[in-house]
């Protein structure tokens, strides 16, 4: 089945699902696209085994034609990233730089650090011979945030400014650093160094080349982009302008060993901010939010139904859901306790209601990256267990964590955090 086919199944399934879910679950759109998608799995799992009849087979066939890992990572990560940095306000994003820098630095190396080492028992413990260093991979494939799912629910409960933000900066960042931290163990563990020796020193000089590397690169393209948008005044080649700053800021990161997420997430937020009060007209503005929105929620049906799907591809058996089960409290704990020392720390010099670290750590969602992520690791023993139990968590998260997250914020009683 060719790209285009496969295209157009994935748009269609998406916008079918998307309006079963508008007319009769009314769920959020991406966690009822991803639950219609995978109650339709798990019915063609039943029926085939029963012998009524075989979907499941066309249905793989259509999904190994996808490389989910690429189709994520360097397709829709770097849009996604780039419509999420597009409407975070800097000055709000300055209120809480301090909560933001801390939890999307600290708060993803502690916690990887701390689901490394418990998932290290937790493997052994279902009998599983997992190197602790895989360990800590997939503490770094898991620690990274999501809050696309919840981030609706946020707006339509009427939350603080300040929370919103809090979730959408750490996730818009951290998202980065969790995939150079990633990328780091995963080149030690492979020994694909770049010719390097391993140590703490080098190890040190990747991530400031991917993350600081990536950061300067990302303000260099969006000034360039920017400094374009106040030449011209025609929507449509600024929003091209802005297209081409997406995909070619991402590329030429990757190319260049510099984190495309955070050259992408810093581009946006210069745009977003100095493009647009600066360099767009307010007719462009409306037709550059437009599409913007327009594309975000389109992925992000298309990327979740690609998730609910994934069920039918990826093996699964008892020790395998064990694992799983035990994973989810492990992740959350590791949450709990990375949000609870980042903000104690931060309480020396700001204020944070009693409810901050249980919503923080309850709203930190996982998604499709994780699970990209785990798909990108090499052949063999461990990945098929980091990808099964990768899966459970993120299956966990978005539909118990995000489906939740909204009681949980009334019953807290927020008022500004």
């Amino acid at each position: 089945m060719g790209m285009i086919e496969t295209s157009a199944i994935l748009i269609s399934l998406a916008a079918v699902f998307g309006y079963i879910n508008h007319k009769l679950i009314q769920l959020p759109t991406t966690i009822g696209v991803m639950l219609i998608a995978l109650v339709m799995s798990l019915a063609m799992i039943a029926l085939n085994s029963i012998g009524v009849v075989d979907l499941v087979d066309p249905a793989v066939d259509m999904l190994s034609t996808i490389d989910f890992n690429r189709t994520v990572m360097q397709g829709m990560l770097s849009f996604l990233l780039f419509a999420g940095a597009l409407h975070v306000d800097l000055a709000d994003l300055s209120e809480q730089k301090a909560p933001v820098a801390v939890l999307a630095s600290f708060g993803v190396v502690l916690s990887t650090l701390l689901v490394g080492a418990m998932m290290w028992f937790v493997f052994d413990l279902v009998g599983f011979e997992m190197p602790f260093l895989y360990c800590l991979i997939f503490g770094s494939l898991i620690s990274p945030t999501d809050p696309i799912a919840v981030l609706g629910i946020l707006k339509s409960i009427g939350v603080p400014k300040s929370l919103e933000t809090k979730i959408t900066g750490e996730s818009l960042f951290n998202d980065g650093v969790g995939v150079v931290i990633f990328l780091v163990l995963l080149e030690i563990a492979t020994g694909d160094l770049h010719g390097g020796e391993l140590s703490a020193s080098h190890i040190a000089a990747l991530f400031v080349q991917e993350a600081f590397g990536g950061a300067l690169f990302g303000l260099g393209l969006g000034w360039l982009a920017y400094r374009m948008l106040k030449t011209v005044d025609n929507y449509q080649v600024e929003v091209l302008i802005t297209l081409a700053l997406v995909m070619g800021s991402y590329a030429a990161a990757g190319r260049l060993h510099l984190s495309g997420p955070i050259a992408v997430v810093v581009a946006g937020l210069l745009i977003g901010n100095q493009g647009r009060t600066m360099a767009m007209s307010p007719r462009t503005r409306e037709h550059l939010d437009t599409f913007w929105e327009l594309v975000d929620e389109i992925l992000n049906a298309v990327l979740f139904v690609l998730i609910g799907l994934e069920v039918l591809v990826l093996t699964f058996t008892r020790d395998y859901l064990l694992a799983g089960a035990l994973a989810i409290p492990t992740v959350l704990l590791a949450r709990f306790v990375s949000v609870s020392i980042s903000i104690t720390a931060l309480r020396r010099t700001r204020q944070f209601p009693p409810n901050v670290v249980r919503i923080l750590t309850w709203g930190g969602l996982r998604g499709g990256i994780s699970v990209a992520l785990a798909l990108a690791l090499p052949r063999g023993p461990e990945r098929e267990v980091l990808v099964a139990v990768t899966y459970a968590i993120v299956l966990f998260s978005i539909l118990v964590q995000g489906l939740s997250i909204g009681p949980l914020i009334r019953r807290s009683g927020v008022g500004a955090i």
